[in-house]
């Protein structure tokens, strides 16, 4: 445990600790989505939160631009996420949450951007990757560095996506 706090410290591969620093490591400030991933309870949960404004900035892209920016982040997630692993010497640090960014942006590709499907999709992206169904939890378990962190979590934009989009068919 950390001195004075309740949350455990992060063992790296050489057994020093290793403090998470995102307010003065910027690969750190955006793996852990801007200060977001710190949260004591449910990181990802805030994490994802904290990707609806970010959302709403892009929902009035056409498709192909909001395809775009949702690819790119996903590729500079792996590098992000990978590198702040490796600095904190902890593979997928619960605080990273670059990946449910990008995770609830997949969720809502081609989605109306109004506030119920919003939710519905907040909360559709969280069961899938909470509960991690197969073959979800089999990425989870057996790929790894930046590409592993990320993947789980598109899977379950996918999931999620094509959910809601099931749900707008029959709406």
């Amino acid at each position: 445990m950390n001195p004075g706090s309740n949350k455990p410290t992060q063992q790296s591969a050489g057994g020093e600790t290793v403090k998470p620093s995102p307010f003065t490591n910027p690969i750190q400030f955006l793996a852990f989505g801007f200060g977001s991933g710190l949260s004591p309870k449910g990181p990802g949960t805030a994490g994802t939160l904290v990707a609806i404004p970010l959302y709403w900035l892009m929902a009035d892209l056409n498709l192909w631009a909001y395809s775009a920016v949702v690819i790119l982040a996903f590729a500079v997630g792996i590098y992000l996420c990978g590198k702040a692993s490796e600095q904190l010497g902890v593979h997928d640090h619960s605080g990273i949450v670059w990946d449910e960014f990008v995770g609830f942006w997949i969720t809502m590709w081609a989605v109306p951007p109004d506030i119920t499907w919003i939710i519905f999709g907040f909360v559709v992206f969280r069961v899938f990757d909470i509960a991690k169904p197969w073959p979800i939890s089999v990425l989870d378990k057996n790929v790894h560095g930046g590409t592993g962190i990320m993947i789980d979590d598109v899977v379950a934009g996918l999931f999620a996506c094509g959910t809601l989009h099931l749900a707008l068919w029959f709406t």
